[in-house]
This record gives C-alpha cells, structure tokens and sequence, in this order.
C-alpha cells in the first residue's frame, strides 16, 4: 500500500483543529512500558500524541510520511521529528518502549508496519493504537452532525473509514493484548471551532473537490440553530483503544 496523502493540504487546520488526547492516556501507557526510555509515535501527523507522550518518556521520535504535516508540529525539547513511512521508521533495532499510532492505523500497510514495530521494539516493548469517531454533544447537534457525516459526505468517505466507524475492532492485531479501561477526549469548543474541525475531514476535501462548492455554510445556519445560548459546549470523543506486547512473529 502506497501512503496515501490525504492531509498535507489541510496541515495547517489539522494542527490547529484537532482535538487533544488526554493525559490519563499518556501516563496509563507509560505505566505498561518497560522503561520510558523512548517512544516511537508513528504517523504523528503534527504532533498531537508525541507531545502528550513527551510528558512521561526521556525521548519521543515522532515520524510522519508527510512534511507539511511535520513542518506544523510544535517544538518540544524531548520530540525529534522525522519523515518517514510506517513500515521504514529509521530507528535502530530494540530501541523503542513504546509504539503508538494515533488515528492512523486503518492507513497502513499492516503486514509491513508490524514487522517495523516488532524490529524496533526492546524486549516487553509495547505497541498501542487508537482511533476515534463522532463527538457527542447533544441529541440536537449530534444529529446535525451526523445528517453532515452521513448525509452530505456518506459518498466521499474512503473504504478506510469503516475501520474507524469500527474502532478498530476487525482490524488484525497480532499480538499479546490486554484490556484496556476507557478513555475519551473532551473540548470546550464554539460553533466556529466545530466547523474548523471538520473543515480538516478528508470526505469535505473530496466533497468540495467533486462537487465545487461547500456544504460548510449550510451545516453553520443548522448549528446556529441547534446550538442553544452557549458561547461554548462540552464536546467528547470515546477513544477506542488497543494494545498488546510486542512479541515474535507467531507468538501472539
């Protein structure tokens, strides 16, 4: 599978829109690290999880197939960034803790990318992946938005996507998994900050692009309406989790 750029063109909105995971994901998964000697956040887009993961391990690579992603990425003393692909991330054998893909792992050559993890993973090194959906709000928005997800953009979502829908859950994963206990990120977001959020989903860029005009504005008269007095409402978006210990191949 070659990597298919589906965000360059949107770097800039991405860095700025997308939510934050929450620390309690973070230092969960240092907890099952070996050491916190250093993570590999794979795929790190511009550098949402490789900053959370910084907090709790003395070294972050983080490694994107993208440079536009990358050159938007914030600067941390502990984060070095890299281009590079899933499947050819450059760091030395049983080097790596922990290995975390975030929002990304339904992009991958999975076959590919595994034996990168089990190469560069140390002894007990982890691997963990997560993916979310749809927020939720209220029933009002919520159906806004999905009308907008389903409705309006059903047609210009990849196959790709129902992995997502799925979290992850029929995805192979072949190795040693625990259970993990939940997590969800939340956000006190505006109308206009919702908007910029899906103004970085891949389905609106296809959409615009096929259709030559915008949907945007049309979902804005409908959250103005749907939205109540609130300058600011709490969002939350369930992560859906995986992980497991990296082990040889065919010892899962």
């Amino acid at each position: 599978m070659a990597f298919q750029d589906h965000f360059s063109s949107l770097a800039t909105d991405y860095a700025r829109y997308r939510p934050r995971y929450p620390e309690a994901l973070f230092r969960y998964l240092a907890g099952l690290a070996p050491r916190r000697s250093m993570a590999w956040d794979c795929a790190t887009g511009s550098g949402q999880a490789a900053l959370g993961l910084a907090e709790f391990f003395e070294r972050v690579v983080a490694t994107d197939a993208s440079d536009a992603q990358l050159s938007r990425a914030e600067p941390h003393a502990r984060v070095e960034y890299r281009a590079a692909p899933a499947e050819a991330s450059g760091l030395a054998a049983a080097s790596v803790d922990l290995v975390t893909v975030a929002q990304a792992l339904h992009w991958f050559d999975l076959e590919k990318f595994y034996t990168e993890v089990r190469r560069v993973a140390r002894p007990g090194g982890i691997l963990a992946v997560w993916t979310y959906a749809l927020f939720r709000c209220d029933r009002a928005v919520d159906a806004a938005i999905g009308d907008f997800y389903d409705g309006i953009l059903g047609g210009y979502w990849t196959p790709e996507r129902r992995l997502v829908e799925q979290g992850y859950r029929t995805l192979p994963f072949p190795f040693r998994e625990g259970k993990p206990p939940e997590f969800a990120m939340e956000a006190r977001w505006s109308p206009a900050q919702v908007l910029g959020y899906l103004g970085t989903w891949s389905a609106l860029k296809r959409y615009r692009e096929a259709q030559g005009r915008d949907p945007l504005p049309e979902l804005a008269q409908k959250l103005h309406t749907v939205w109540g007095k609130e300058e600011v409402r709490t969002l939350r978006w369930p992560l859906f989790l995986r992980w497991g210990v990296v082990t040889e191949e065919g010892d899962s």
